[in-house]
């Protein structure tokens, strides 16, 4: 038996779907992995052999935020995000998109 989402201390809580080009202008999609941590959240993403893992945040859409701004750094562009599980529950791909603007 697992417990529920609201109960779960630390670990995967969330994945999210992100797609944009890649620094070679290569269109990508992958999902990044959201966990709970001791001090909030955190995201993570693998993209061939790069992996990146954004910074702690006290809010999911911030952790999101937070590796999409790594990404950035190493040339990713015209990124957007959108949430597909939350736990084990899948979205349908119902959720919006967010567009995060180049930096």
């Amino acid at each position: 038996m697992t417990l529920p989402l609201t109960f779960k201390k630390e670990g995967v809580i969330e994945r999210h779907q992100i797609e944009g080009t890649d620094p070679s202008d290569r269109y990508f999609n992958r999902s990044v992995l959201v966990s709970r941590v001791a001090q909030g959240y955190a995201g993570k993403v693998m993209y061939e052999a790069l992996t990146v893992d954004g910074d702690t945040q006290p809010t999911i859409g911030a952790a999101v935020k937070s590796l999409v701004e790594k990404l950035q750094a190493f040339g990713f562009h015209r990124i957007r995000t959108r949430p597909n599980f939350k736990g084990r529950r899948y979205l349908a791909e119902k959720e919006t998109w967010t567009d995060y603007a180049d930096a």
